[in-house]
């Protein structure tokens, strides 16, 4: 066991546990461009076909990111905003693209009154 006047010299060091959001630390988002846009059969127990966007980030790092929503018009050369959040049926996907934002544009079929920042939808008119 060790002694209170080793703690006294040397004190406990915290484990270090690193970031989840491995490409871009100390930074809630980052802009990339689409390399290739995909599609994935999500993990075990869940069967569909959800939309991915292989991203390379203006830091030059590549990574997965999910395209949310219904629908969607990215392609090859489109340039979007990546932000963590990671998708838990799909291995290896740990970014969120956001809608709304460069070309990635939000969806028309939807107006939300709540919750639109998530799904990239301006504030509703007054009439």
């Amino acid at each position: 066991m060790i002694t209170f006047n080793q703690l006294y010299r040397l004190p406990r060091k915290s484990k270090f546990r690193p970031s989840k959001v491995s490409a871009f630390p100390g930074i809630p988002m980052k802009r990339g461009v689409c390399v290739k846009v995909n599609t994935m059969a999500p993990r075990k127990p869940n069967s569909a076909i959800r939309k991915i966007a292989r991203v390379r980030l203006t830091n030059n790092e590549l990574l997965t990111a999910y395209i949310p929503g219904r629908g969607h018009n990215l392609q090859e050369h489109s340039v979007v905003l990546v932000r963590g959040g990671r998708v838990k049926d799909l291995p290896g996907v740990r970014y969120h693209l956001i809608r709304g934002k460069y070309d990635f544009l939000w969806e028309e079929r939807e107006v939300r009154a709540r919750r639109r920042s998530k799904f990239g939808t301006p504030r509703p008119k007054k009439s």
